[in-house]
């Protein structure tokens, strides 16, 4: 949704200028991570900024603002504050001196978007850089803490899901050659995100860790803020899948000759997914796939089976309350192989024949994929037989509050002095006490320290780069260099 971004507050942010003491020159703010509250992870990959700064503090803020009519800019927005606080409650010169201006007087430094950052580090800085707009540093915390703790939420899950994959995959498969793991979690969240927007930071933030998607949009969005290129590098992919409605339309009388179709005349070759539990999954398994298992065997390419409900570790690994000897005992991996067999990895586990496979995306979670792979392993199987649909069920179950996410002042100048703040309030367990003073990020031995009451030239050094500058964007990245950095993290 575009909006004059100078509306994108929450109210209180209005008048704060005139609240800060006489004289104020500059605030310097930070955007940290204050807090893990999964017991699983404390640690969080920093990704978004540069979408952020590209999208909200440069496009956004130049059509909505910079580049309309400061008559009309000034109408506007007296007309919002004066119905909602009161007729010339708020003074509005400030604002006109902005616009002519012409761009915003802020510095922003960030770390390297891809950063493993524990709790309590910075992950970025704010301040202004002309006097007369002290006011704005912090005027945009509603807007920057809204759009930056959802895409680096979601990319620190997919990272511990990434991380899952990659130890099952060295303890049943190989030491090496593992690939396979970047298409193990695919994207399956986008109908159930809060809006396009939501969708989109979210599934980017999956990308740096997995190739699989179908979110569409993702790969635009790369594209569009991550220099990302789909005709010279692969950002995302998925493969041809049936939906219910297509095996509805096809006739529970006719599905096997539904499956066969699909396998035989639609996609004679290569991968496609085909969702089996429309009626009877495990009459999917023990009956369609026993007599169509030569056709299948004969394709260039494999046969995925979805399973859509249920149990997501019963259906795949079996379910020890069921009949002795039955489908629903023995799962859905050990079936198919008793129909296909396979081969065994150099772990010395049995990996399904490669025209054969299961993708599972129902209320996938990282508990439920660790049983999973456990399962599997415990059964003599290795963690190659399954792909796992990750969707709204892991990505929006989440919050700002998930890993703490807040943007405080630390510093401030008034009449040219500089003055060292900070928070910590006595009603409370630590966790909102803030840094003060000037920060810096340093790194050593492969972990983050944060340096506060720093000076100048301190603040000058570390980790932190500058990333947005008087209206420009600085030091840009590209998806392929915070891939490189987030797969340096997973030996660590």
């Amino acid at each position: 949704m575009k909006m004059n971004p100078l509306m994108l507050i929450d109210f209180y942010k209005a008048d704060h200028r005139r609240q800060y003491p006489e004289g104020t020159e500059m605030v310097y703010s930070n955007f940290t991570p204050r807090k893990s509250r999964l017991a699983e992870n404390e640690n969080l990959v920093f990704f978004g900024l540069q979408y952020f700064i590209k999208e909200y503090m440069i496009k956004q803020w130049d059509e909505g603002f910079f580049n309309v009519p400061k008559e009309k800019v000034m109408k506007d927005y007296r007309r919002r504050m004066d119905n909602a606080l009161g007729k010339d409650s708020i003074p509005v010169e400030h604002i006109a001196e902005l616009h002519d201006l012409g761009y915003l007087p802020l510095i922003i430094k960030g770390l390297p978007e891809g950063t493993i950052v524990s709790p309590r580090i910075p992950v970025l800085t704010v301040y202004n850089t002309q006097p007369k707009f002290f006011w704005l540093t912090n005027y945009l915390e509603s807007l920057m803490s809204a759009i930056l703790w959802k895409p680096s939420t979601s990319a620190t899950t997919a990272f511990q899901y990434r991380k899952t994959f990659n130890r099952f995959a060295k303890e049943t498969v190989s030491d090496t050659g593992i690939d396979f793991v970047y298409w193990q979690g695919h994207d399956f969240s986008f109908r159930g995100m809060s809006g396009i927007e939501d969708a989109c930071i979210s599934a980017a933030g999956h990308l740096l860790s997995f190739y699989g998607t179908d979110t569409v949009p993702a790969i635009d969005f790369m594209e569009m803020y991550y220099n990302a290129d789909s005709d010279t590098e692969l950002i995302g992919g998925s493969v041809p899948a049936t939906e219910h409605s297509v095996m509805c339309m096809g006739t529970k009388d006719s599905e096997i000759a539904t499956f066969e179709r699909l396998i035989t005349q639609l996609y004679p070759s290569g991968i496609v997914s085909i969702v089996s539990d429309t009626w009877d999954f495990w009459k999917v398994i023990t009956e369609y796939l026993p007599a169509l298992r030569s056709k299948i065997l004969q394709r260039e390419g494999k046969v995925v089976i979805r399973p859509d409900s249920g149990d997501p570790v019963k259906i795949i690994i079996g379910d020890k309350d069921a009949a002795p000897g039955s489908p629903e005992y023995k799962g859905a991996i050990e079936c198919m192989w008793e129909v296909f067999g396979g081969t065994m990895t150099e772990k010395g586990y049995r990996l399904l024949d490669p025209h054969i496979g299961l993708i599972y995306g129902d209320s996938i979670t990282m508990q439920r994929q660790k049983d999973i792979l456990n399962g599997l392993k415990e059964k003599g199987f290795s963690s190659f037989n399954v792909v796992l649909g990750i969707g709204s069920y892991t990505y929006e179950y989440v919050t700002r509050d998930t890993y703490g996410f807040a943007m405080k002042a630390t510093y401030g100048q008034v009449n040219g002095e500089g003055r060292n703040i900070f928070k910590d309030p006595k009603t409370d367990d630590g966790t909102k006490k803030s840094a003060k003073g000037l920060l810096a990020v340093y790194e050593s031995n492969g972990s983050l320290s944060l340096k506060d009451e720093c000076s100048w030239e301190e603040e000058g050094t570390g980790l932190l780069q500058v990333v947005f500058e008087n209206g420009k964007l600085k030091n840009e990245q590209s998806l392929a260099e915070i891939r490189t950095r987030i797969n340096a993290q997973l030996e660590k």
